[in-house]
C-alpha cells in the first residue's frame, strides 16, 4: 500500500495553493495508480469507522479558489499519477487519448507537437492508433488556462477553461470518459453519452454492482460561462456531474480527452483603443462578424500601467514591447483559420472594425509567426505576474495584504452592464484595480489591489456586492475556477440556501460521511446536517 505521511514542516507546501491560502492537515499520501487511492480510502475509512478522516484532493496545486487547500485530515496529493495511458479513434474520428489526473497540461501539449507520447505498455491497438495520429494533421488540446503547469484532473475538478474559451468551450466539451474512486473506495467507469439522467434523476451503477439512484438538484443554471457549483440539467451526461465538481464527490482517477486537429494558420492581434468604451463595442462587433476567432481577450488601462511599470523596475518583464501612454486598453484577437486567404481575409475585416470603433491600424501589433506569438504570450501572461509583484511589494509593509480578483460571468447582453458596475463601484471606493480576462465570453478578472487591510475589507465588501448584481444580470459567481473554499458564500447568493441544501443532499448520497472535498462549496456542517442545517 502507498504510504501515508505524517505532515512535518517539510511538507508544509502542501497546505497551500496558488489562492495563497493555507490549511491544515495530519498527513499526506502520493497514489501512483487509482489500486493506491483505493487503498488509502479503505484504510483511513477502517481507521476511523464512523467518523473517517476528511480528504481533500490535489494536483498542481495552480487553483485560486482554495479547493486544493485542506480543512484538517488527509491530503491525497495526484501529482505523481503522471503516466499516458492510451489511444483510441473514436466512432466519429476524433483521437481520444486516456491519461492519469496528474499529466501536467504543458507537458501533454510538448509531447503532442513534438510527437513523443509515452506510449510503453499500451496494447497493439492504442499504438496503431497512435502511428496513425502522428500520420496526419497535428493535434492539440484546445483547453487553455494561464497556468500551464496546471494538472488534468485539476482542470477537470474545476472545469477549466482559459482564453480559447470563446471557441472551444471549457474543459467539459473536451473529456470523453473518465474513472472516479467514491469515497468508500468503489469506482465508476463512464464515457460520454452512455449514462445520462432521465430528467433530473442519474442511475448510477459502480464497477462492483451497487446502484445509486441520484436525486439531481432543481436549480436552472446560467446562460454564462459558469464554473459555480454542480453542473445540472434534464437529461445531463454523468460525466458532467463530476467535472467541475471541486473534489467533493469522488476523485478522477484517469481521463480520456478528445484531442482537435491544429488549424493551419494561426495569427494573434492586439488591438489598441483610447476608451474602454470602443473596446467594448469592438469586442461585441467581433464576436458576431469575424468568423474564425478562437480568443478575444481584454486588459485595462490599471493593467497597462502595471506592465508599464514593470517594464522598467526590473529585468524579468524588460523585453515586453513598448507600451504608447495614449493607449487606455487592448483587445487581443487570436484568429484560427484553414489557410492564409482565409487569415487574411479576417484580418481585413479586423481592421475595419477596428477603425469603425475608434481603433487605429497603426497602433495594431500582428503576431503571424510563433515567436511574434510567444511574445504577445507573454504580454498576457506577464499581466497577472506583475500584479502579484506588485501585490509581494505591499505585504512587506502588511503581510496580511492580498490581492482579490473576481471570476464573474454575465451573458452577452449585460457586457456594458457590468463594466458599469465595475467602474462606478470601484470608483466609489476609492480602489486601486487591474482588469484582464476573457471579454469574449464576458468574463473579467477584476483584480482589486489593496494598500491596507482597511481596502481589503472594502475590496470584499465590494465582490460580495458584485455578485448579487451579477446573479441579478443572469451570470455566473465563477466563471472558470470553480468555488473551492473561497467562493462558497457567492454559490449561496447565486442559488439560494435551498438550492445549496440539494447540493448538499447529492454529495450525501455518493459521500455519506462527507469526506470529500470538505469545506468546497458549501460548508461541512450544512453537508452533514443536510435539510437539519
Amino acid at each position: 500500500m502507498v504510504d501515508i505521511i505524517p505532515m512535518d514542516r517539510e511538507l508544509q507546501s502542501y497546505l497551500r495553493d496558488e489562492s495563497r491560502s493555507s490549511g491544515t492537515a495530519d498527513s499526506i499520501s502520493f497514489p501512483r495508480d487509482e489500486g493506491e487511492i483505493v487503498a488509502v480510502l479503505r484504510h483511513l475509512r477502517a481507521v476511523g469507522g464512523d467518523a473517517p478522516a476528511a480528504v481533500t484532493v490535489q494536483g498542481a496545486r495552480t487553483g485560486l479558489a482554495a479547493g486544493a487547500v485542506p480543512a484538517g485530515g488527509h491530503v491525497m496529493n495526484l501529482s505523481r499519477m503522471n503516466r499516458y495511458l492510451g489511444l483510441r479513434i473514436d466512432d466519429d474520428g476524433t483521437y481520444c487519448l486516456r491519461v492519469q489526473p496528474g499529466v501536467v497540461l504543458s507537458e501533454l501539449r510538448r509531447h503532442l507537437e513534438n510527437k513523443t507520447l509515452p506510449s510503453q505498455g499500451w496494447a497493439p491497438e492504442d499504438h496503431a492508433a497512435l502511428e496513425r495520429m502522428y500520420a496526419g494533421p497535428e493535434r492539440f488540446f484546445p483547453t487553455d488556462p494561464t497556468e500551464t503547469s496546471a494538472c488534468l484532473g485539476g482542470m477537470a475538478a474545476c472545469n477549466a477553461s482559459g482564453a480559447r474559451s470563446f471557441r472551444y468551450g471549457p474543459i467539459r466539451a473536451h473529456v470523453r470518459g473518465l474513472r472516479v474512486v467514491l469515497a468508500d473506495g468503489d469506482t465508476v467507469s463512464l464515457r460520454r453519452g452512455e449514462v445520462v439522467a432521465q430528467g433530473r434523476r442519474l442511475r448510477l451503477t459502480t464497477e462492483s454492482g451497487r446502484t445509486y439512484d441520484l436525486a439531481l438538484p432543481t436549480y436552472d443554471m446560467p446562460h454564462a460561462k459558469n464554473a459555480s457549483g454542480y453542473f445540472i440539467d434534464d437529461d445531463m451526461d454523468a460525466i458532467d456531474l463530476f467535472i467541475g465538481s471541486d473534489g467533493t464527490l469522488g476523485i478522477i482517477s484517469e481521463l480520456e480527452l478528445a484531442l482537435s486537429e491544429v488549424p493551419a494558420v494561426t495569427w494573434g492581434v492586439s488591438c489598441f483603443f483610447g476608451t474602454e468604451a470602443d473596446a467594448c463595442a469592438a469586442t461585441v462587433a467581433i464576436r458576431s462578424d469575424i468568423a474564425h476567432v478562437v480568443a478575444i481577450e481584454y486588459f485595462d488601462a490599471g493593467a497597462l500601467d502595471i506592465l508599464r511599470h514593470q517594464r522598467t523596475a526590473g529585468t524579468a518583464f524588460s523585453t515586453l514591447p513598448m507600451l504608447n501612454d495614449a493607449w487606455s486598453c487592448c483587445v487581443y484577437v487570436e484568429l484560427a483559420c484553414d489557410g492564409r486567404d482565409q487569415a487574411l481575409a479576417d484580418l481585413a475585416h479586423l481592421g475595419e472594425l477596428l477603425v469603425a470603433h475608434g481603433g487605429s491600424i497603426d497602433d495594431t501589433w500582428v503576431a503571424r509567426t510563433d515567436t511574434d506569438r510567444e511574445t504577445l504570450r507573454f504580454f498576457r501572461h506577464a499581466v497577472p505576474e506583475s500584479v502579484n509583484m506588485l501585490i509581494d511589494e505591499r505585504r512587506r509593509t502588511d503581510p496580511a495584504i492580498t490581492k482579490l480578483g473576481s471570476d464573474m460571468s454575465v451573458p452577452d447582453d449585460r457586457l456594458l452592464d457590468v463594466m458599469d458596475l465595475y467602474r462606478t463601484t470601484l470608483a466609489e471606493a476609492g480602489l486601486q484595480s487591474a482588469a484582464w480576462g476573457h471579454i469574449g465570453d464576458n468574463h473579467l478578472h477584476v483584480n482589486v489591489l489593496p494598500r491596507s487591510m482597511e481596502e481589503y475589507e472594502a475590496g470584499k465588501r465590494l465582490f460580495a456586492r458584485w455578485a448579487v448584481e451579477v446573479v441579478r444580470m443572469g451570470g455566473a459567481v465563477s466563471a472558470e475556477h470553480g468555488v473551492g473554499k473561497l467562493k462558497r458564500d457567492f454559490l449561496t447568493t447565486m442559488y439560494g440556501e435551498a438550492h445549496i441544501r440539494e447540493m448538499a443532499a447529492l454529495k450525501r448520497q455518493l459521500d455519506p460521511y462527507c469526506q470529500l472535498g470538505q469545506g468546497n462549496l458549501f460548508d461541512v456542517r450544512l453537508a452533514k446536517e443536510g435539510d437539519r442545517a
